[in-house]
């Protein structure tokens, strides 16, 4: 830690809005993977579930299992099960406005991991290049006693600020990386289950216990 210590105290001032950068990233990451985590849900069990009580005519059971996943699956799923004594248009809508306030909330925030690698890498390329100055300065213009010293420090800011943005910028851009794959998977599933789930209920109108929309109200 001490060693670390050095390395910072040594880049200079560009490395504060570099360490800005690094614990905004740090902080959606974190952010972003607990929010995700919590939304995740087996789509091919809760599919399963959804056709068993479809088939079976219990549209109310399905209504409370839906109620109980919590995720944005299922609350999609469920807006559109409260609708399905309405026409099969109506109960596309109804999903279709669930899901125009689910699908932001989970894309919410993931883009700016890309935005703090890429400024994290340039407050490091912009600390680099003031200690090059630097150094540049000290060969140009000091005597020769403090020539030595001063491009010495000045290189080593250049090269810790560079150093430290780099690892910022790889941080950022892993989290982004995972968050954005994760992110995707879960727009797959919910595109993929409400089309399935709506093909259920048009083609099985017949066998729908209307009685349970009320009851799970």
């Amino acid at each position: 830690m001490r060693a670390l210590g050095n390395h910072f105290s040594e880049g200079g001032w560009g490395m504060y809005p570099i360490l800005f950068f690094l614990v905004l990233a740090l902080g959606v990451i974190i952010e972003r993977a607990i929010y995700l985590y919590k939304c995740s849900i087996n789509r091919e069990v809760f599919l399963a579930t959804m056709q068993k009580c479809i088939l079976a005519g219990d549209i109310g059971r399905a209504i409370k299992l839906c109620s109980a996943a919590n995720a944005p699956l299922a609350r999609i799923v469920k807006a559109g099960l409260m609708k399905v004594n309405r026409p099969d248009v109506e109960v596309q809508a109804a999903m279709d406005e669930a899901a125009l306030h689910e699908l932001p909330l989970i894309e919410h925030r993931t883009p700016l991991l890309a935005l703090f690698a890429n400024l994290a890498m340039l407050s490091g390329l912009l600390g680099t290049v003031t200690g090059l100055i630097i150094a540049f300065a000290a060969v140009a213009n000091a005597d020769a006693a403090s020539k030595a010293t001063m491009l010495a420090k000045g290189i080593s800011e250049a090269m810790n600020c560079t150093a430290f943005g780099l690892i910022s910028a790889i941080i950022a851009l892993m989290g982004y990386a995972v968050h954005n794959t994760k992110t995707q998977k879960l727009l797959d599933d919910i595109n993929a289950a409400t089309v399935q789930v709506v093909n259920l209920v048009v083609n099985n109108r017949a066998k729908i216990n209307l009685d349970g929309i009320n009851q799970a109200a």
